[in-house]
Formats: C-alpha cells, sequence, structure tokens
C-alpha cells in the first residue's frame, strides 16, 4: 500500500488533510492552528511532494521527517504535522480494520468524560446581567449530565479595569457558576492568557473559595519560566498547553511549575502520534491530561481515541458544534450521550466523511479578537 494522493482543504472555517492510498483507503485530519490556517494549508502542500509513493504506515518515520525536513519550527508547521498524522493513523486503522485506540495500547475506559464549553443562552427571567447568564448555563449543563464546564468568567473591559473592579466582578461570575452548577459539577476557569502574572495571582487567591478544578492560561504563553512561576506561587491549580507544540516544551513546562494539567491540542501538538507521548511526559510528573479541542468531530475522534488509552486522562473538552449543521458532513461513531462519550468499537478514528459536502463548503478564515485598551494599547490576545 503506497500513499497516492494528499489533499489540503479550506472548508467552512476550518483545514482538513485527506490522504487516498493505492488502495482506495482515505483518512481524514484536521489543524487546530486556526489564525494561520492558510499557511498551514501551504505547509500541507509541501509534505505532499514527500508523502506520496511513500507507506503510510510508517507514521513515527514520516513525523520525524515531516518535522524535520526544514531548519524552522512553530504552530503552523505543527498544525500541518498534526493534520497529516491523523489521517495517517485513520488509515492504519482501517488497514488492520481496528479502531486507533486498539492501536495505541487497547482502553482503560469504557466512556470519556467532557466538560462542555458552555454556552451563552439568556436567562428566562429576560436578565442581561453575565453573572445571571452564568448561573442559568451552569444549571443547565448539570441538568444535562454534565460533570464538569468551562468558561472565560473575565468581565467585558477587563483590559482597562482596576485590579479591585476585576477581581470583584470576575468573582461574581464565578460565583454564580459555581451556584448554578452545584457541587457535583466541576468549574473550569479559561482566562485565554489574558492577564499580566501579579494580576493573575491575586485573581486566582480570590477565585480559591469555589474550588474550581483548575485555572487555565492566566498568563501568555512566550515564556513557559513564567507560566511555571505561575503555577508554583498560587494553590489553585494551573493548566497550561493549548498553544504549545511539542513534547520539549511541556517537559520544560512540568520542570518549571511541578504537577498540573496539561491540555495538548491533537490538531496543534503533533497529532495522536505526539500527544501520545505528551500524556506520557506528564504522567510521569502525575500531571492530568485534559484535551483542547473546539473545532469539530475529526479532532474530537482523534482526541479520543488517545483519552481512550492513557492511564491519566482526565476529561475532553467538547463543544456543542458538534453536534450542529455546521459539520453534517462528518458522520462520528463518537456519540455524546449526557456528559460522556461512550468509547466505540468504529475502525479508524471513527469518522466517515462526505468529501463532496465538505469540498463544497466556502471556506471563511476565523476571525481574530484583538483587544484595544482605553488608552489605545494593544490588550493581550486569546
Amino acid at each position: 500500500m503506497k500513499i497516492e494522493r494528499v489533499d489540503s482543504v479550506l472548508a467552512g472555517n476550518g483545514h482538513y488533510v485527506r490522504i487516498t492510498t493505492d488502495d482506495g483507503t482515505t483518512g481524514i485530519g484536521q489543524s487546530s492552528c486556526w489564525a494561520y490556517l492558510e499557511a498551514v494549508d501551504k505547509i500541507v502542500e509541501k509534505f505532499s511532494d514527500y508523502l506520496v509513493g511513500k507507506d503510510p504506515l510508517q507514521i513515527e518515520h514520516h513525523w520525524q521527517f515531516m518535522y524535520r525536513m526544514g531548519p524552522f519550527r512553530g504552530s503552523a508547521l505543527s498544525g500541518a504535522v498534526s493534520a497529516v498524522d491523523i489521517a495517517l493513523w485513520d488509515i492504519k486503522g482501517k488497514h488492520f480494520e481496528a479502531p486507533v485506540w486498539q492501536l495505541l495500547g487497547g482502553k482503560v475506559r469504557d466512556k470519556v468524560r467532557l466538560h462542555l464549553l458552555m454556552g451563552g443562552a439568556a436567562p428566562p427571567n429576560g436578565s442581561t446581567s453575565r453573572a445571571d447568564g452564568l448561573r442559568y448555563n451552569a444549571e443547565l449543563a448539570a441538568n444535562e449530565g454534565f460533570t464538569a464546564i468551562k468558561t472565560d468568567p473575565l468581565p467585558t473591559g477587563f483590559e482597562s479595569m482596576t485590579l479591585s473592579r476585576l477581581i470583584n466582578d470576575t468573582r461574581e461570575n464565578v460565583a454564580a457558576m459555581r451556584e448554578g452548577a452545584g457541587l457535583d459539577v466541576d468549574i473550569i476557569l479559561e482566562i485565554h492568557r489574558k492577564l499580566t502574572p501579579m494580576n493573575a495571582i491575586a485573581l486566582a487567591e480570590t477565585l480559591v473559595e469555589f474550588r474550581p478544578l483548575f485555572y487555565e492560561d492566566p498568563v501568555q504563553i512566550d515564556s513557559i519560566k513564567s507560566q511555571g512561576d505561575i503555577a508554583k506561587r498560587t494553590t489553585l491549580p494551573v493548566a497550561n498547553g493549548e498553544r504549545m507544540h511539542t513534547i520539549w516544551e511541556f517537559r520544560e513546562l512540568l520542570e518549571s511549575g511541578g504537577s498540573q494539567y496539561i491540555r495538548p491540542d491533537l490538531g496543534l501538538g503533533g497529532g495522536i502520534t505526539h500527544v501520545k507521548k505528551i500524556a506520557a511526559i506528564g504522567e510521569s510528573y502525575h500531571a492530568a491530561l485534559v484535551t483542547h479541542n473546539f473545532l469539530g468531530p475529526v479532532v474530537t475522534a482523534a482526541a479520543c481515541a488517545v483519552d481512550t488509552s492513557i492511564p491519566n486522562f482526565l476529561t475532553q473538552e467538547y463543544s456543542k458544534g458538534d453536534e450542529g449543521p455546521e459539520n453534517s458532513m462528518f458522520t462520528t461513531a463518537w456519540q455524546r450521550d449526557g456528559g460522556y462519550i461512550s468509547v466505540p468499537d468504529e475502525i479508524g478514528i471513527g469518522v466517515n466523511v462526505d468529501y463532496a459536502a465538505l469540498e463544497a463548503t466556502s471556506y471563511q478564515s476565523r476571525p481574530l479578537n484583538v483587544p484595544i485598551r482605553v488608552d489605545g494599547s494593544v490588550g493581550y490576545s486569546v
């Protein structure tokens, strides 16, 4: 079996890779480098010159070759490697007529716990208060069966607030979220890399009373050491990693900050091959894997295959967009039931694709949100 064709597809607001072999087997992958998908598209086109004619089962070799074929690194390269890697694993599962999780060592759990990227449904009382909305949506998620929820609790205009106002308004939001969720649902606070170290530490200490599962990405990704320092200076558990790419970055993160939650994304962190290694590094530090994802069923399926096969998995990020009409061209075996997905026996990654419908979907790049402070300077972006 040889790789016959590599298609790089920009569709909707996503980037996909379809690999076809000479016996007609196809594999699907997706990139999570969503800010620079046009760059990822071009890198995959360059990869295709190498991949065509090769044995698709030599995944580790191809990973190393693609990652090292040029003297440059970064998110666009890792996003391209990740998408190709996922597609190759999909082919491998189909070739051996086995689920990818089986090829990764077999399952260590029968279902995958989810944490919901919580929506913004307006409360029925007509309130426009952010706190009221968080309380209402947390209660809805708990009633639906989710045992973990996540949101960004920072108030609008946070970048220009005094520290006292920032802490006060964020605390109100988190208190409402905890009230709606109750004590049997973990709450996760996504800070989106928006704060400075000292603001992040002061805010974290105020939020300890609500016992969040973790405090995610409080400061910019620019310095791994700074992230580790935050983890050592607050009693809140800290999670990092959705913008990180490699085992070397995750190793340095854990060395800098001790045990914490690690958050690789399958479409950015090197695909199935590399995230399995990241999980093992985390395991050696007693750190749990909390896989990042909000882009759709392909990345969800790839992530769940890894989640199923590792001992230190905690919870999988999940967006209800997976179930929306924008993803109707994907038929996935990974079906949500309340706050969990039962592990299916579908071969490959477990996703079938209507490629005609996918390729007919016009491409629209995702908007970039760059906050501007009241003085005109650039705030921290997500």
